[in-house]
């Protein structure tokens, strides 16, 4: 079995690489060209923990500490989902006095919506055809097993 040569680019380099990923970027807390925000929301929505966040802020604020108590993964990731979610402008941070409280903030999910009704006007029309098609299918047989099998009048 053959290994490829893989070489380490440290930190410092792959910042400096013009062709970063959007992903890179929004960890790392940059801000991508115009026109990015649904991209942010399409990023922030990607990751499985992410998602339960929001649904978790769907019933209403939260501190920090009780969203982290929701979850398996540690404070610091926690944190970090939360900071993505932040600067994807899907959730606002409140502080009050030693605490972070959050709240969802459905603006974002709207773009994504829009994006998404593309789609769902396409297969609602799909799905209609592909149901006329088999419903006239079903009618040929019918005819054709009845013209093979007449039934017979007592």
């Amino acid at each position: 079995m053959r290994h490829r040569s893989v070489t380490y680019t440290g930190p410092a380099s792959r910042r400096k690489a013009s062709g970063a990923s959007a992903a890179a970027k929004l960890i790392r807390g940059e801000s991508l060209p115009g026109g990015a925000a649904p991209d942010l929301a399409f990023n922030a929505l990607s990751d499985p923990t992410r998602r339960a966040v929001l649904d978790l802020l769907r019933g209403g604020m939260r501190p920090a500490g009780e969203i982290a108590r929701a979850f398996t993964v540690s404070r610091p990731a926690i944190s970090k989902h939360l900071g993505i979610l932040r600067r994807a402008h899907l959730v606002e941070e409140r502080r009050e006095g030693r605490h972070r409280v959050y709240r969802l903030n459905p603006e974002p999910l709207k773009a994504v919506d829009t994006w998404l009704e593309q789609y769902r006007t396409f297969w609602t029309a799909s799905l209609n055809n592909l149901k006329a098609f088999v419903e006239a299918e079903y009618e040929n047989e019918l005819e054709a097993a009845n013209k093979k099998h007449p039934k017979k009048e007592k």
